[in-house]
């Protein structure tokens, strides 16, 4: 998928010296008009403490956060305003913003994934749990994807949108770091994508788990802060 500055001559030339005259590495800068930004489940299902994942527990909005004392104010005080500044610079760029979120095809939810459906996550379709937090809500035709899997590779044709987007780099934002971002930044790579996963605007349910997570898919991304990307994009 990615365009090589170089290609093997009729093969003569191997493979181990292909890459080694294109220096391939996942160190490379993002190209804007390449490019997208991917937020992954930032919705009010989830990343509200009055979300539907909370209250089919039977938490009062009190409890949830009482609860999930780490990921409410991480996300609030860390990654979410992370995500505002990316998003910001992203569209200034023109960079494609997209977002996923968890949102059955049906009421029910008879569509979800075997998964969600053991783990109990429905969200119906256009329900408000289903919306994109307000804090980053889109704006004019930015596309929102409908998934009911962990990748959004998986139960959406997000690959064939972002082949006629011409992206072959994907920055990738959201929620959880260590369930479905993890299966995206994996998925992603697999399918050809240069990944730059930004390790603090993304969050999940403790410190170790984030962390953890991290050191797990650096082998499928590079990793960046919000200030270290920021400041590469504004030097392109």
């Amino acid at each position: 998928m990615l365009l090589r500055t170089a290609k093997p001559n009729n093969g003569l030339i191997s493979e181990r010296n292909y890459i080694k005259m294109n220096k391939l590495s996942r160190e490379i800068s993002v190209v804007p008009r390449k490019s997208a930004l991917l937020f992954i489940d930032v919705q009010n299902y989830n990343a509200r403490s009055d979300g539907s994942e909370y209250r089919d527990e039977g938490l009062t909005p009190a409890e949830a956060e009482a609860k999930y004392d780490y990921f409410f104010k991480c996300l609030k005080r860390v990654a979410l305003p992370n995500m505002q500044r990316l998003q910001t610079a992203c569209r200034q760029k023109g960079i494609e913003v997209l977002y996923t979120v968890i949102e059955s095809l049906t009421a029910d939810g008879r569509d979800r994934s075997l998964d969600y459906k053991i783990t109990g996550f429905n969200v119906p379709k256009d329900s408000p749990d289903a919306r994109v937090l307000d804090a980053i809500k889109p704006i004019g035709d930015e596309i929102v994807f409908p998934k009911t899997s962990s990748s959004v590779f998986i139960s959406t044709n997000i690959h064939y949108i972002l082949g006629n987007l011409g992206v072959d780099y994907l920055i990738i934002s959201g929620l959880l770091t260590d369930q479905c971002i993890s299966s995206a930044v994996r998925d992603a790579c697999d399918l050809g994508y240069l990944v730059t996963l930004v390790t603090d605007a993304c969050t999940t349910h403790t410190q170790q788990r984030h962390d953890t997570s991290l050191d797990h898919i650096k082998g499928y991304c590079r990793q960046r802060t919000t200030d270290e990307f920021l400041a590469e994009l504004a030097q392109i």
